[in-house]
């Protein structure tokens, strides 16, 4: 049966799948994330808070919170998507940039500053899409929940 409940606890469980599903991928298949990788998981993080606040207190105005939350998780998660499939341009501190005029000191100092992990190249991908891509599919439906749950 949908009661509210149920559906608070079904999105709260699929944000914590989803938190759990990047750490098993961080830790037991080395597959260190990203700058926007890390952004990706507040929301769920939050969203996991908010939902266990909502179990204990029903409100309404708790469940639109998380939902928001998680929209706006799935909003970082198309962003990360599309840096990786190269539609449009990452933070500078995390992909590879334009260097066309850089000298070759600051070329230099850029390389030895970056990260490991770079947020455009793409590590994973199912069916198609990438993990940041899979993120936002699975996050709008968690909003969708969330929605749901505030309707009744």
């Amino acid at each position: 049966m949908l009661t509210q409940r149920n559906i608070v606890l079904t999105a709260t469980l699929g944000s914590a799948a989803l938190l759990l599903g990047a750490l098993y991928f961080q830790y037991f298949q080395d597959l260190a994330p990203c700058k926007m990788c890390i952004w990706q998981r507040w929301p769920h993080g939050i969203a996991i808070a908010l939902g266990l606040i909502a179990l204990a207190l029903p409100r309404r105005e708790i469940m639109l919170l998380a939902g928001l939350v998680v929209l706006a998780g799935a909003g970082i998660g198309l962003y990360h998507a599309g840096v990786e499939q190269h539609w449009w341009q990452g933070p500078n501190t995390c992909t590879s940039g334009d260097i066309s005029g850089m000298s070759t000191e600051d070329l230099l100092d850029q390389i030895l500053a970056a990260p490991v992990v770079r947020c455009d190249e793409i590590v994973w991908s199912f069916l198609g899409l990438t993990m940041a891509a899979w993120n936002a599919v699975l996050s709008l439906g968690l909003a969708a929940l969330w929605m749901l749950a505030a309707k009744r």
